[in-house]
């Protein structure tokens, strides 16, 4: 009975010790973070053994078979490995290296917009009185003839009138390019010159044109003194007809003795 008491005590005690020892808690496994090793400039890929590190692991980690492990690196059957050992991965294309200084491409500069300035044009109508085409002393300008500016792509187009005296008249700020420049004369006057003229007007150009007209023949004023007869011609008339009126009565008066 004895022996049974004390056997029943030590299965007791036994299980008893086994309900309160603390079972020893599963070591979780360590996360492991695996960086892919960059290409040297000559394109081999190395891994730097780490202490602990097997053919297995690193196999794992970089998806490189232990066969391959072992033919890169010239590894004995066991796959020993040292602490620091670096191991050949595989190979890729090298990255080429420049020859002389890298080009740095020269940024576009924007392209320089084109100066565009302002010119002007003056027109001067005068009376050319001997028809020479030429202004010369004394021939003055002409009032009421239109004037006309106009450039070839149609996007100016300036009047004016013509003036008397010596001051021609001008157009101010005129964009530089090609211009057409034409007068009307007024009425009673006829042109001596041409009447259109084509112009290239640069930037801070002043052109002045000169048109020339000159009065027509229905307009010219009507000389008196060639019309009329000279007093002294009416005085010798009437001298030569009272000569005549006497000549003819004295020979009356002789022919009656």
């Amino acid at each position: 009975m004895k022996r049974l008491a004390w056997l029943f005590l030590s299965v007791v005690s036994f299980f008893l010790m086994a309900a309160l020892w603390p079972l020893p808690s599963a070591r979780p496994w360590a996360q492991v973070s695996y960086a892919t090793p960059t290409a040297l400039p000559d394109g081999r890929i190395l891994y730097v053994v780490q202490p602990q590190d097997t053919c297995i692991r690193i196999s794992l980690l970089t998806g490189v078979s232990i066969d391959d492990l072992r033919l890169l690196n010239g590894l004995d059957a066991n796959c020993t490995l040292r602490e620091g050992q670096s191991l050949l991965l595989g190979t890729v294309a090298p990255t080429p290296t420049p020859f002389g200084p890298t080009e740095t491409p020269t940024p576009l500069l924007p392209s320089p917009t084109p100066f565009q300035g302002n010119g002007r044009i003056c027109v001067f109508l005068f009376n050319d009185i001997n028809g020479n085409a030429l202004v010369e002393e004394g021939e003055s300008g002409i009032a009421g003839g239109a004037i006309s500016v106009t450039d070839r792509l149609g996007r100016i187009s300036r009047e004016g009138v013509s003036q008397s005296g010596t001051d021609p008249v001008c157009f101010e700020d005129l964009p530089e390019g090609d211009y057409n420049i034409s007068v009307a004369v007024p009425e009673d006057y006829n042109p001596t010159t041409r009447m259109n003229y084509a112009l290239t007007l640069r930037a801070g150009d002043t052109s002045t044109l000169d048109f020339g007209a000159q009065l027509s023949s229905r307009a010219q004023p009507s000389d008196v003194a060639g019309t009329q007869r000279s007093p002294l011609l009416a005085i010798l008339g009437a001298v030569l007809l009272l000569f005549g009126v006497g000549l003819g009565l004295y020979a009356r008066f002789i022919m009656r003795r």
